[in-house]
């Protein structure tokens, strides 16, 4: 499987503090069948460049393999919708047309489409992280349906599957995965005990929903496709 928004880099933002908690994330997600990881710190202003992201994902992959984990890490950003949209398009994953933005939890901004369209006409591909996760989506979750076109994704956190957030979030996942409206299941991992950057559990509970092969595109497909920097399945 492929994780496709983790915060494993040490010292960045508020995941791991240090690189043997990175190299412990590493290996639970080993454990849990994970293989590759997209490297996804939170992104606000320019604080954080993406040379920085690029060269810390180089070094924790050198110390994974001194280590003989078998996870790759892979550069990327969860960026804020609020960032200057000029700077918001230099930190896409891996290098490719993808980029996950993150609404606010507390409500849904009044020009999330225009962004979301704006980036569209640029030629990138914008990934909504863990909607489900935003109180307004969470009370009206078609809300979300009316920003999605041909070019907008969605990401939910496999936690919000399981109930780790409440009955709610839950539901509001449920509901777009039933829907057809998830593109990808993350771990949106932030340590090792925290919310640790397994999948699999997840994996089995949209199996059961969607069935497994639907299941296994949203954790391992599309996730390469982002890599490859390729179009999702069945565009």
């Amino acid at each position: 499987m492929i994780d496709g928004h983790c915060h494993i880099l040490p010292g960045i933002d508020d995941g791991p503090m240090d690189i043997s908690e990175s190299v412990e994330m590493a290996r639970i997600a080993a454990g849990d069948g994970i293989e590759k990881i997209i490297a996804t710190p939170h992104v606000y202003g320019i604080g954080v460049l993406p040379e920085d992201i690029a060269a810390g994902a180089e070094r924790l992959n050198r110390i994974l393999a001194r280590n003989h984990i078998p996870v790759a890490v892979y550069p990327g950003a969860e960026v804020s919708m609020g960032m200057d949209p000029e700077k918001l398009c230099r930190y896409t994953m891996n290098r490719s047309r993808y980029v996950l933005i993150e609404f606010p939890h507390d409500h849904l901004p009044a020009h999330a489409g225009k962004l979301l369209g704006w980036l569209s006409a640029r030629g990138l591909r914008p990934i909504i992280a863990h909607p489900e996760r935003n109180h307004a989506i969470v009370r009206a979750p078609e809300t979300l349906l009316g920003l999605l076109t041909r070019d907008v994704y969605v990401q939910i956190t496999a936690g919000s599957l399981l109930g780790d957030f409440g009955r709610d979030i839950q539901y509001c996942a449920e509901f777009l995965l039933d829907a057809g409206k998830v593109d990808m299941i993350a771990s949106d991992a932030h340590s090792g005990t925290i919310r640790p950057p397994q999948l699999s559990l997840a994996a089995e509970h949209a199996s059961r929903r969607v069935g497994r092969t639907a299941a296994m595109r949203l954790v391992r497909t599309n996730p390469e496709a982002v890599l490859a920097d390729e179009d999702f399945h069945g565009e």
